[in-house]
C-alpha cells in the first residue's frame, strides 16, 4: 500500500474563456443533456444553450445531440465558450476579480492528480465568472493534453478529490466505481446523539424539483425509486458530545447528496447543511464566537483508496480535517466530551 500526504502547491491564473470537455460521472449519469447544461451553466440565458444545442456547438462523444438526450456514465461533452449574462454588464457593474486558488496536491503523476479541495469552491464553475476546480487546473497547466474529475464534491463539501490525467486512467477508475472496488470515506458532524457504533443505512433515493426551480433528492416514498437502485452508507461513530456526533461515514454506493439526505431521513442533519439541515441550528452556530463558531457545512471527503489506474498497486490518500472543522470540535471538547474506539 502507498500512503500519500502533501507534495506540493499549484497556482497560476486562470485566462479568458475556452472550450470544456467533460466526462459525465456518475451522479449527472441519466439527467438530459439540456438540464445538465442549465446546472453548468447558471449565468448562460436557456434559450441560448437551446441555441447552442440546436447548432451543433455542443457535442457529445464528438456529434451532435438533441436536448432530450439522456447522459450515460462516460460520455464526453463539449461545451463552446459562451458569453454570460454577467459579461455584457458594465464594467462597474461586474463582479470582481475570479478568487485564484493554490491547490494541495496529495497525489500526482502521470495518470492521476489528487488535490484537497477546499470548501466554498465547486468542482466545476457556473460562469466565466466562478471558477472550479476543474478549469482552473486545466488553464493552470495547459501542457496536460487531458484532465477530467473522476467523480464530484459538493461546493461546500472539503477533502480528496481524484483527477484522471489520461482517457485510460479515467475509464480504469469509473470502471472501479461501478465495480465497487473504490473506497470514500467522510467525517461529517450531525445533530443529535448517534447510539450505534456502526449502522448500515440502505434508503432508495430520488430526484425531484422544488417549485422554486431547486433540484433536490429526498427517500424514495414506499421504499421504491425510479431507477431501483437503493443508496447504501456504513456510518461510524467517532465521537460524541452532549448534543452532536462526529460519524466516518462510507460510501458503498455514491448517490447525489447521499450522507445528507440518508442522516436528515433518520433525524441526524449534518451541521452546517443548507439544504437538508436544522436552518435554525445553523444560524445559532454561525452567530457564536469565533472559536465555537461553524459557518459551513461539517463534510469532509477524508479518505479515499483505489487501484492505480496504470499500475495496479493499492493507493492510500487521505486529507487532513480543515482548520475550521478541528477548531469547531476542539470547541466542542470544552465540554465533557466521550472518544469511542
Amino acid at each position: 500500500m502507498i500512503s500519500i500526504s502533501r507534495i506540493k502547491d499549484l497556482g497560476k491564473e486562470f485566462p479568458s474563456r475556452a472550450v470544456v470537455k467533460e466526462t459525465i460521472a456518475e451522479d449527472s449519469s441519466g439527467q438530459r443533456i439540456d438540464n445538465f447544461l442549465i446546472k453548468r451553466l447558471k449565468a448562460v440565458p436557456k434559450s441560448h444553450i437551446y441555441q447552442l444545442l440546436r447548432s451543433g456547438q455542443v457535442r457529445l462523444n464528438s456529434k451532435r445531440v438533441e436536448a432530450g438526450y439522456h447522459l450515460q456514465l462516460g460520455d464526453v461533452v463539449r461545451i463552446p465558450p459562451v458569453k454570460t449574462v454577467e459579461e455584457n454588464l458594465p464594467p462597474e457593474q461586474k463582479a470582481g476579480k475570479i478568487r485564484y486558488i493554490r491547490f494541495e496536491v496529495l497525489f500526482q503523476d502521470e495518470a492521476l492528480l489528487v488535490v484537497n479541495k477546499p470548501s466554498g469552491v465547486a468542482v466545476h464553475g457556473g460562469s466565466g465568472i466562478s471558477l472550479g476546480v476543474i478549469e482552473q487546473l486545466r488553464a493552470q497547466h495547459p501542457e496536460w493534453k487531458f484532465l477530467e474529475l473522476v467523480h464530484r464534491l459538493d461546493r461546500e463539501t472539503s477533502g480528496v478529490l481524484l483527477l484522471a490525467k489520461s482517457r485510460s486512467a479515467l475509464v480504469e477508475l469509473h470502471r472501479q466505481i461501478r465495480a465497487g472496488i473504490i473506497k470514500k470515506q467522510y467525517l461529517t458532524l450531525v445533530k443529535g446523539v448517534w447510539r450505534n457504533p456502526r449502522q448500515n443505512v440502505k434508503l432508495p433515493l430520488n430526484k425531484y424539483v422544488t417549485a422554486a426551480g431547486e433540484r433536490r433528492v429526498a427517500v424514495a416514498s414506499g421504499g421504491r425509486e425510479k431507477d431501483g437502485m437503493t443508496a447504501h452508507t456504513i456510518f461510524t461513530l467517532k465521537k460524541a458530545w452532549h448534543d452532536f456526533s462526529l460519524l466516518q461515514a462510507e460510501l458503498k454506493t455514491g448517490r447525489t447528496h447521499q450522507i445528507r439526505v440518508h442522516l436528515a431521513h433518520l433525524g441526524f442533519p449534518i451541521t452546517g447543511d443548507d439544504k437538508y439541515g436544522d436552518f435554525a441550528l445553523n444560524r445559532e452556530l454561525a452567530r457564536r464566537t469565533q472559536q465555537a463558531r461553524l459557518e459551513r457545512m461539517f463534510l469532509h471527503a477524508s479518505m479515499v483508496e483505489i487501484l492505480h489506474p496504470a499500475t495496479g498497486e493499492n493507493l492510500h490518500l487521505e486529507a487532513p480535517l480543515p482548520k475550521d472543522l478541528q477548531n469547531f470540535l476542539n470547541a466542542l471538547d470544552a465540554e465533557e466530551g466521550k472518544t469511542y474506539p
